[in-house]
C-alpha cells in the first residue's frame, strides 16, 4: 500500500498497521507483531491502554481544543504533575520534541541576551539528534540531517559526547557560550550512555560558568530508562529539560520544563503555540503520567531492562558479530560489527518490530508494560536472527 499523494521523505513502507493491544500490533493482512520499538519510544503504556483511551474519549466528548487564549484545566493539572515529578518550576507545552527543543534554544538565547551577550552560543554534542526544524537540525550533530538545508542556524558549538575536558576547553576559549544542551543517552546516535560522572560534571561546569544546563529527554523521559527522567539516576538537577515521545502515549505533545534560572525568561509574546497544551493532548498526557507513576512502571522498566540485557548476553555469548549490548532501562541496543538495516525486514518476517540506527545498532524501545514472557519471545526471535548472520 502507498499513495502518490504523499511526499517520499519516509521512503517505501512495507507494513500497514491496523490495530494494537498492549505490546502487540496487527497489520492489514492479519499478521501479528511484537512491537519492540513502541512508535520510537512513544507508546510506553503499549497500544490501546484503557486509561488513555478513556481519557481521550471523555475529553473529545467535551472539549478537544480552545487555544491558549483561555485557561485549560487539564493543561494546568498536567503542568503541576510534571513540576512535582521533575523538581523544576515552570513549563511550556508544545506539540512535539522538536518544538520543545526549539523552546529550550530560545530560552538559552534569552538567557544570553539578558547577560549582555549579543551572539549567545550553545554547546551541543557530536552524533546528537535534537529534531528536524531548522534550529534543531542545526543543533543536531549529524551531517546527514544537515545536508541540503544549508545555511544552518548559527550559534552552536560542537563537542564530543562524554568528554568533560572538551567542554572545559571550550569554556576557556569561547566567552559567548550560555548553555550546554545534551541528551543523557544518545538515542539516534546509537544508544550511547555516558560515564557516571558526566552529567554531574556538566552541572558543575554550568554552575562555575553561569551557563544553563539543558537536557534533551525527548526519548529518555517518561519512565523509559528506569526513573521518570534520566537525570534522576544522578544527583543533579538541570536548568531546562525537554520531553515528548512517551508523554501522552501517542497523542502529539511536548514539554519544555525550566528551573529557577530560566523559568521566568519567557514573557507574553515571547513564544506560543496554537495547538500546544490543548485539552485533548493534556488529558491523554495526564492519564499517561498518572499510570506510569501509579503502576510503578519506572521500576518495571529498570527491572525488565536488566532482564533483557542479561538474557541477550546469555543467548549471544560467543557470537562473533556482536560488538556490545548496552543501554539503560528499556532503551537498549545491540551493536553488530556490520551494517544491519536489513534486519528490520527479517525481524518483521518473524513477527517482531525493531529499528536499526547508526547503520549497525539494533535499537530496542519496547513498551514499559512488557512482561517476562513477552521479553523472552523478543530475546528468542532476535537472538536467532543475529546468530544466523554470524
Amino acid at each position: 500500500m502507498g499513495s502518490s499523494a504523499l511526499m517520499n521523505n519516509y521512503g517505501t513502507r512495507k507494513i500497514t498497521l491496523r490495530k494494537g493491544q498492549g505490546v502487540w500490533v496487527w497489520d492489514d493482512q492479519g499478521n501479528r507483531y511484537l512491537d519492540a520499538i513502541s512508535g520510537i519510544a512513544v507508546c510506553g503504556l503499549g497500544h490501546a491502554h484503557p486509561a488513555v483511551t478513556k481519557a481521550i474519549a471523555d475529553q473529545a466528548a467535551t472539549l478537544t481544543h480552545c487555544s491558549n487564549l483561555y485557561n485549560i484545566e487539564a493543561q494546568e493539572v498536567l503542568a503541576e504533575r510534571l513540576r512535582d515529578i521533575s523538581g523544576l518550576s515552570k513549563l511550556f507545552f508544545s506539540n512535539s520534541g522538536a518544538e520543545a527543543n526549539e523552546a529550550a534554544i530560545k530560552l538559552a538565547r534569552l538567557f544570553g541576551h539578558k547577560k549582555g551577550i549579543s551572539e549567545p552560543a550553545i554547546i551541543v554534542m557530536e552524533n546528537s539528534f535534537h529534531g528536524r526544524t531548522l534550529a534543531t537540525l542545526s543543533a543536531t550533530g549529524n551531517r546527514k540531517v544537515h545536508a541540503g538545508f544549508e545555511p544552518l542556524v548559527r550559534g552552536f558549538v560542537r563537542a564530543p559526547f562524554d568528554d568533560l575536558e572538551s567542554l572545559k576547553k571550550i569554556a576557556s576559549n569561547n566567552r559567548n557560550v550560555v548553555a550546554v544542551f545534551v541528551e543523557p543517552i544518545q538515542g539516534e546516535g546509537g544508544i550511547h550512555t555516558p560515564s557516571a560522572d558526566y552529567l554531574s560534571g556538566i552541572r558543575q561546569l554550568c554552575d562555575d560558568q553561569n551557563w544553563l544546563m539543558m537536557l534533551d529527554e525527548i526519548q529518555t523521559g517518561n519512565g523509559r530508562t528506569g526513573t521518570y527522567f534520566n537525570y534522576q539516576h544522578y544527583d543533579v538537577k538541570p536548568d531546562v529539560v525537554t520531553t515528548a515521545k512517551g508523554l501522552a502515549n501517542g497523542v502529539p505533545i511536548g514539554a519544555c520544563l525550566a528551573g529557577e534560572k530560566a523559568a521566568d525568561l519567557m514573557q507574553p509574546g515571547s513564544h506560543g503555540s496554537t495547538f500546544g497544551g490543548n485539552p485533548l493532548a493534556c488529558a491523554a498526557g495526564l492519564a499517561t503520567v498518572d499510570t506510569i507513576i501509579n503502576d510503578e512502571l519506572c521500576e518495571q522498566a529498570r527491572v525488565m531492562g536488566n532482564y533483557l540485557k542479561q538474557q541477550f548476553a546469555s543467548n549471544l555469548a560467543g557470537s562473533a558479530n556482536v560488538v556490545e549490548i548496552r543501554g539503560q532501562g528499556l532503551m537498549l541496543a545491540i551493536e553488530l560489527n556490520e551494517p544491519c538495516s536489513d534486519m528490520v525486514d527479517s525481524a518483521a518476517a518473524q513477527g517482531l518490530l525493531i529499528n536499526v540506527t547508526a547503520q549497525s545498532v539494533i535499537r530496542l524501545l519496547p513498551p514499559l508494560i512488557m512482561t517476562t514472557e513477552e521479553a523472552d519471545q523478543l530475546v528468542d526471535i532476535l537472538s536467532q536472527l543475529i546468530k544466523q548472520r554470524a
